[in-house]
């Protein structure tokens, strides 16, 4: 299947594993990009930009197929060194870049310079088009569905994407709630040109999780997931367990006068311990409501062969009700 989206990056397949905090990993990236797809190490999982020059360097060693990196601009007053990490992404040689958070219109001149691609992953209209006005070359358009942030207008894709196909002329992908062949060709159908794929990845052979979260991901259904930080105006969609649950009770009981301070200890450094220890009620970690689709941990070449031939009967049984 050829689109905008596997022309820009070179890709077989318009499918896109996203940025995931201790997931993105080379073996997680290389898998994907092996299967055909664009697999995506995550940055700021790497603790300096010399850890992500020798993540770079470990993903080259697995595939000779494009990968990208994702790099989050996090609201913060001790900023990771983003200049450093800009600099090993290019120096690296990798010619995709998954951009999130806040406005990244300070690293694209050197990126546009490096010939590196920039897709911006943005939860509104709006913000798909500003980045479009930056110069970002394509952006990820996530729903109301989404695991990790979605935003604050709660826009689920339905609507999200036809908005998004009205307004933009740079090429865009859908993300949050994608998991098999209905969810490509139905974002095709609304005007998208591939997807984004989180937390149906982590539910492969190849994701460097511990078993428990795939378990957990397997287990799950679409009523599983809560939505938590949303009076301090950073919503975070995450799987349901004893953590979140204690959280949300602490933001129902404060309310107005809660602090991040107040929940820090259900939120702040527990992604470790989740993914890498399968301590499941150690806090909060992002996760889509398609677990309520998931029910299988296939390998990442499985898993998008699948989603292809799926993708194929569904345009050939729409051919025929056309015929």
């Amino acid at each position: 299947m050829k689109t905008a989206i596997t022309e820009m990056f070179g890709i077989q397949h318009p499918i896109i594993q996203g940025g995931m905090h201790y997931v993105g990993f080379a073996e997680m990236a290389a898998a994907v990009s092996n299967a055909g797809g664009l697999g995506i190490i995550t940055g700021l999982t790497q603790k300096t930009p010399d850890d992500l020059a020798k993540e770079i360097a470990r993903c080259k060693d697995m595939t000779d197929k494009p990968f990208g990196v994702n790099l989050t601009f996090l609201p913060t007053v001790n900023a990771p060194d983003y200049p450093g990490y800009v600099k090993a992404i290019i120096d690296g040689g990798v010619k995709a870049v998954e951009t999130a958070g806040n406005n990244p219109a300070q690293v694209l001149p050197f990126f546009k310079e490096a010939g590196v691609k920039v897709i911006h992953k943005c939860t509104s209209v709006r913000h798909a088009l500003k980045a479009q006005s930056i110069g970002c070359d394509a952006v990820s358009v996530d729903g109301f569905e989404c695991g990790g942030h979605p935003g604050e207008d709660d826009v689920p894709n339905f609507i999200l994407l036809p908005r998004a196909a009205d307004e933009l002329e740079i090429p865009f992908v859908s993300s949050g709630g994608m998991a098999d062949g209905r969810s490509l060709m139905a974002s095709i159908a609304m005007g998208a040109d591939g997807m984004n794929m989180g937390t149906r990845f982590i539910a492969t052979k190849e994701a460097p999780v511990h078993e428990n979260v795939k378990a957990a991901i397997v287990a799950a259904t679409e009523l599983d997931t809560r939505l938590v930080m949303r009076p301090l105006r950073n919503t975070e969609r995450v799987m349901t367990n004893e953590a979140v649950e204690l959280l949300l009770q602490k933001e129902k009981e404060l309310g107005d006068d809660l602090k991040f301070e107040d929940i820090i200890e259900q939120v702040a450094g527990v992604y470790p311990r989740i993914m890498m220890e399968g301590d499941m009620d150690a806090g909060a970690w992002s996760c889509g409501m398609v677990a309520g689709l998931i029910n299988d941990i296939p390998t990442c070449q499985e898993l998008i062969d699948r989603i292809m031939g799926e993708a194929e009967e569904i345009r050939q049984r729409m051919n025929a009700i056309s015929g």
